[in-house]
């Protein structure tokens, strides 16, 4: 259609029939085609009213000005402006089009109707911003004054919080001087007033670039560091919060509406990112800094620097850190906190300083940008070896050890170093605790390559056996027997570590249980004891024993819950091991003889591996509160949690599902819910644990209770992952029934599972040989059926769908016929056309169909019951073609048999058949003597 006014008649058309979509396409395409302006200004005023009926209001003022740029006086297009600008909030702009409206048309009721209302909004609005204008002023009096009640102050600065939250109220607070009277509150130093301060500055600042950037040039970077720096948890936390807030604003994470020429005002705020970079880097190396404050700086760089999709090319931010502050944080790594010159730290600092090196070097994206890397951190390491100060050789040492916990490739590189391997061996030898300390740490992380392994093995086990039995200190003791533990496994068998453990592993074992309940040891060392019994419980006797101490457990559950990488990862090894959750190569006879028959080693299985055992570790596990430990690790920032440590995870809620009796357990100790981002994230082998999992859970488990409210719907997806011919087969089994009882509950779980694109899996386990995979399956389908999508895939023309469904209601297997023909039933009772379809599908329908109405089986015979009064009720043609067919005498056998409590629904589905062919006039009633 090219006619403009032929196009705008359309759009009337559609207009009148509530069609908005179809009434602006028309509109739209006349527009694009007019160039006579008196059209054009209805054509834009018209569409200004689908706008507004679509509810995009900004797109209806934008039309209705366009018709009035052509025709000023157009009194639909201002009216229109009018509603369009009232629903956006810009009242005053709303009144004056109605104005204008009205001293066109005074008598027009509508209009001064609207004048009225829009009058009073106004007014209410005014009155509202006064009245926030008093409350912001009284609230500052009420906290400036140092003679007010404590609970008038604590009412007021909470008021203020709340306050700052709202647009309207931030505004207010941010005009009326705002800013500089939370400053004062700050410089009060009274803990609860700047926490109020800081939470209100937080709130006026979320999703505002323009006042985000303005608040952080009023307060500056230095102060608001300095703040974030004090030796308090709850101010440092809050004002940490607050530069993030301000940094997703300068991000362009924001999101506030412009109004009028803001939309015109660009804020440059790469020179203010990178200024709040620089500070954050400098807050590292600062001995004014305390440990909390040093966490929130680096907690800062770790969630803004590195990229978060690697899709993204810029990776700038990194290479700016990288340039400019990696020296800082291998500092901060290389800190010993037993030296007298040691920063302020927290347990947790060095760590989450070695998961940012990790994230820069994971973020860069060429081998040049590596390169740079590595050279910046050789060239650090070697400025701080000199054998004449063995305190800055230690810090080389440390640094080398930091790196290990993060980029683990760099890590060995630098282990490479000439020199670097042998000062560590050195220092174990070293008469100096600290010494010791350090370099057992060093060479822990080092021996987790096999080739660093051989090397310690040859040079330093014995040093580490020395130091073991030696030493007094606790803290050396326990990194000692770490290292043995180590080393131990690094071939992987448990025949290795008994050889290093001189057959004491039972021994070594409760001296780690020991450790792990001793809670006057610093949780930094009590860890330690958690990683030697993730190598030790390799060992079948020692896991047994692990797992009867239920102080140890609940000590280990405990540590599980500190935000540690390698708590997490220590304490899920561990119970990988105590579950025997791990992958085992199965053993073929043949080979077994043959390695005897050359007397080579061969493993054998220890008794307390045999299932039984494994059986009654997990029960242990479960009744010590294993689950919420597993759910509170679960939760742990992605920078802690690693993949490796959500592989573990997954393989030992895997293993602690096996028993159906238990899942009700996980359940309630929060077992589904922490299953669900494991079965998202994380390494293929992890996810794919997770999702069986909770197939097991889904399969028996009230979909409602195990997984409440919206979660229900995260769970399909992993269900469905499992549907894969990679799969194995109780995999797949366990993944349709967790399917089926997802469908059975709720039409929109159904829909999830078709938009998930599992029917066609589901059709093809339908024609599997394997028989319970096959009634599995059809099954799922019974369920499905009652959804209207998937019946108009069965109406659909060029499937084989129905005639799958018909001939598996021939099968021999009973439960596969049981479901089969309830999904017939339901859909021949649902689409008339598929009664027809069903009599084309197959010659086979009708002898199926009877022998279905003369099934032993009650429930297949109702079934095929109702889908001959379906056929019946159908057409009239249909009908006739059944009573023409044995299927009337099967029929009138049934409906003529004596009424019965037990098999009364099937004697009434048989008489109504008949009592509708009579309807059809197709037989007679008979007649009574």
């Amino acid at each position: 259609m090219e006619d403009p006014i032929q196009l705008k008649e359309e759009g009337n058309k559609y207009f009148q029939a509530s069609d908005y979509e179809k009434a602006l396409q028309s509109y739209t395409q006349a527009i694009k085609l007019n160039k006579d302006k008196a059209l054009q200004a209805v054509l834009y005023r018209n569409r200004a009213a689908c706008f507004l009926k679509k509810e995009e209001y900004a797109k209806a003022a934008s039309d209705a000005s366009r018709a009035i740029d052509i025709n000023a006086s157009d009194i639909k297009a201002l009216y229109r402006r009018s509603q369009a600008l009232e629903k956006l909030g810009k009242l005053d702009q709303a009144f004056k089009d109605a104005q204008k409206c009205a001293t066109l048309e005074p008598r027009n009721k509508n209009f001064q109707e609207t004048l009225r209302r829009l009058g009073a909004n106004i007014q209410e609005k005014l009155r509202i911003q006064f009245s926030t204008d008093l409350r912001v002023q009284k609230m500052f009096e009420i906290l400036l004054d140092e003679n007010s009640d404590k609970e008038k102050r604590e009412k007021a600065a909470n008021n203020l919080i709340v306050l700052g939250r709202e647009e309207a109220g931030a505004e207010r607070i941010f005009q009326n001087n705002g800013v500089n009277l939370l400053l004062q509150l700050i410089e009060t130093k009274n803990p609860e007033l700047i926490l109020a301060a800081v939470r209100t500055f937080s709130g006026m600042c979320t999703g505002h670039k323009a006042r985000a950037t303005a608040i952080l040039h009023y307060l500056g970077i230095d102060s608001i560091c300095m703040w974030m720096s004090v030796d308090n948890e709850e101010i440092s936390l809050a004002v940490c919060n607050l530069l993030q807030t301000i940094t997703d604003c300068l991000l362009g994470q924001g999101k506030e509406e412009h109004h009028g020429k803001e939309e015109a005002l660009v804020l440059d705020t790469k020179k203010d990112l990178r200024m709040i970079t620089m500070r954050l880097l400098d807050m590292l190396v600062s001995k004014k800094v305390s440990g909390q404050g040093r966490d929130r700086a680096l907690n800062l760089l770790n969630k803004n620097i590195p990229r978060k999709d690697l899709k993204d090319h810029d990776n700038s931010r990194s290479i700016f850190v990288i340039d400019n502050g990696l020296k800082k944080i291998l500092k901060v790594v290389g800190q010993i906190p037993e030296m007298p010159d040691c920063l302020p730290l927290t347990e947790n600092t060095q760590l989450t300083a070695s998961v940012l090196l990790n994230k820069l070097y994971d973020d860069l994206r060429c081998d040049p940008e590596r390169d740079n890397y590595r050279l910046i951190c050789e060239e650090y390491i070697k400025s701080k070896i000199d054998p004449q100060d063995m305190d800055k050789t230690l810090h080389a040492v440390q640094i080398v050890s930091g790196v290990l916990q993060g980029p683990f490739d760099l890590g060995n590189k630098l282990l490479g170093m000439k020199g670097v391997m042998e000062m560590m061996v050195a220092l174990c030898g070293s008469e100096r605790e600290i010494d010791q300390l350090v370099a057992v740490e060093a060479l822990i992380h080092a021996s987790t390559k096999l080739s660093r392994a051989t090397f310690i093995i040859t040079n330093g086990v014995t040093l580490l056996k020395e130091i073991y039995k030696k030493t007094k200190n606790e803290k050396i003791k326990i990194r000692a027997l770490v290292g043995l533990c180590k080393l131990g496994s690094a071939g992987g068998t448990d025949y290795g570590l008994r050889q290093f453990a001189e057959g004491s592993t039972e021994k070594l074992a409760k001296q780690c249980r020991k450790w792990l309940c001793n809670t006057s040891i610093d949780a930094r060392t009590r860890k330690w004891a958690v990683e030697g019994l993730s190598y030790l419980t390799l060992d079948a006797d020692v896991k047994d024993d692990f797992v009867e101490d239920e102080p140890a457990l609940k000590a280990m559950f405990d540590l599980a819950k500190a935000s540690d990488k390698t708590i997490l990862y220590s304490v899920a090894s561990a119970l990988v091991n105590c579950t025997n959750s791990y992958d085992t190569k199965e053993l073929v006879p043949e080979l077994v003889q043959l390695a005897k028959f050359s007397k080579q080693h061969v493993p054998e299985e220890h008794p307390k591996d045999k299932k039984d055992f494994v059986v009654k570790r997990v029960k242990r596990l479960l009744k010590a509160g294993v689950v919420s430990a597993l759910a509170c690790m679960v939760k742990a920032d992605s920078a802690i949690l690693t993949d490796q440590s959500k592989e573990l995870i997954a393989r030992v809620f895997l293993a602690l599902c096996e028993d159906p009796k238990d899942r009700g357990t996980i359940v309630a100790q929060g077992g589904g819910k922490a299953l669900i981002p494991l079965a998202v994230e994380g390494t293929d082998v992890g996810k794919i644990k997770a999702s069986h999992a909770l197939a097991k859970i889904a399969a028996i488990s009230n979909p409602d209770i195990a997984f409440p409210g919206e979660r229900v719907y995260e769970v399909v997806r992993p269900l469905v992952s499992l549907l894969n011919t990679e799969r194995d087969g109780l995999q797949n089994y366990e993944a349709l029934l967790g399917l089926t009882n997802f469908s059975g509950r709720s039409d929109k779980l159904r829909l999830k599972i078709v938009k998930e694109k599992a029917l066609a899996d589901i059709e093809n386990y339908m024609f599997e040989n394997h028989d319970q995979l096959r009634q599995a399956a059809t099954e799922c389908m019974c369920n499905l059926v009652v959804n209207k999508e998937v019946q108009e895939r069965f109406v659909a023309d060029g499937n084989d769908r129905l005639k799958l469904v018909v001939l598996l209601c021939g099968e021999d297997d009973e439960k596969v016929q049981v479901a089969a023909a309830g999904a017939l039933a339901m859909l021949t009772a649902a689409q008339k056309k598929l009664c027809s379809k069903m009599t084309q599908v197959t010659t086979q329908w009708l002898e199926i169909l009877q022998r279905l109405c003369l099934h032993d089986n009650m429930e297949v015979q109702h079934r095929g019951l109702v889908i001959a009064f379906n056929l019946i009720s159908a057409d009239k043609e249909l009908a006739k073609k059944l009573v023409e067919s044995e299927l009337l005498e099967i029929l009138t056998y049934i409906g003529k048999q004596e009424d019965h409590p037990k098999k009364q629904h099937i004697i009434g589905v048989a008489r109504d058949c008949l009592t509708k062919c009579m309807d059809y006039e197709l037989i007679k009633p008979l007649s009574r003597a």
